[in-house]
C-alpha cells in the first residue's frame, strides 16, 4: 500500500469507513465527487477543511483498493 498519512479509519467515525485526517468525510464521497465531474476547485470551495493533498490520497487509496485482491479464509 502507498504511503497514505491522511487516510484514517475508526470503527466510532462513519461505521469504519475510510475517511480523511479523522474527519466525517469518506475517501468514498470524494472519489464520488471526482467521478462525477467535479473540479478539484469546486471540491475544495465546498468543503473548505479539505486540501489538494486529501484529494489526491483519496484517489490513490481508490486505486490501490481496486488491485488488491481479497483472499476469503475458509470456515474452520
Amino acid at each position: 500500500m502507498p504511503a497514505l498519512d491522511r487516510i484514517t479509519r475508526n470503527p466510532e467515525v462513519m461505521g469504519g469507513k475510510p475517511c480523511l485526517r479523522g474527519m466525517r468525510v469518506t475517501v468514498g464521497m470524494v472519489v464520488g465527487l471526482v467521478a462525477s465531474g467535479h473540479s478539484r476547485a469546486e471540491i475544495l470551495a465546498a468543503y473548505p477543511y479539505l486540501q489538494d493533498e486529501d484529494i489526491n490520497q483519496s484517489l490513490a487509496y481508490a486505486a490501490w483498493r481496486v488491485e488488491e485482491i481479497e483472499v476469503p479464509i475458509p470456515a474452520a
